[in-house]
């Protein structure tokens, strides 16, 4: 099993295509922090939860493109191909298919963590601010529960038909555009700006209302189930 994972990994993170979502999440990032982040959203700190959080939710399209485009190895034509010789290996197809989603995680967690040491690297150069202990709940809640859906979600629509996978691509875009109410806010970041300004206190302390964190738990529990439970086969009588 370890030869199998270490050979889908390989597979993902040894390419161009590996190699330069890394220069652009790099790219974006530093814009996104030397001119948003910089200043605070919604008059809070640069460092504040609120503004770390609003530029983790402006990373989120990116690294969910990246974790689907990681799924898409394993759903061309040529790995349809190749599956008459996975299929002869002593592996249960089902366990061969979890190890390729766990290959796809710990991709889609190295493009997470260049987005988390992006910021590290800001707020060490820019503030000389390194109390990251006060940023780790924004960070789980903001990045754990969306990118876990997207694999668990881009795994059972790969499974159906490759192409749907580039859809699916487009969904974090799309909710950047909508007026989601506030417990759909950390689907877009809309929280992150919107609701230190209900609190009316100047910088306020990191909240989140429970349908958010409802909301995040449900993402959760949804892209682990997708990966883990095998769909239902119908038998043929």
């Amino acid at each position: 099993m370890r030869k199998i994972f270490g050979y889908e990994c390989k597979r993902l993170l040894c390419n161009k295509f590996f190699i330069g979502l890394i220069l652009v999440i790099l790219f974006y990032g530093w814009q996104v922090l030397n001119r948003v982040t910089i200043l605070g959203v919604s008059h809070t700190a640069p460092f504040s939860p609120w503004s770390y959080g609003d530029y983790l939710s402006r990373m989120i399209p990116l690294l969910w493109i990246g974790a689907l485009f990681f799924l898409t190895f394993f759903t061309s034509k040529a790995e349809r191909r190749r599956k008459v010789i996975t299929s002869a290996t002593p592996v249960k197809p089902s366990v061969y298919g979890l190890v390729r989603c766990c290959a796809a995680l710990t991709g889609t967690a190295l493009l997470a963590l260049v987005v988390i040491l992006l910021a590290i690297v800001f707020y060490g150069q820019m503030f000389h601010w390194y109390d990251w202990s006060s940023l780790l709940l924004p960070t789980f809640l903001t990045l754990v529960p969306p990118l876990i859906f997207a694999l668990g979600s881009g795994w059972r629509l790969g499974r159906l038909s490759a192409w749907l996978l580039f859809v699916w691509m487009l969904v974090p875009i799309l909710l950047m555009t909508l007026p989601l109410p506030e417990f759909l806010g950390l689907l877009n970041g809309n929280v992150f700006v919107e609701r230190p300004l209900t609190l009316n206190i100047l910088d306020p302390a990191f909240s989140l209302s429970i349908g958010t964190v409802i909301t995040q738990c449900v993402l959760l529990l949804t892209g682990i189930l997708f990966l883990v439970v095998s769909p239902t086969k119908s038998k043929k009588h």
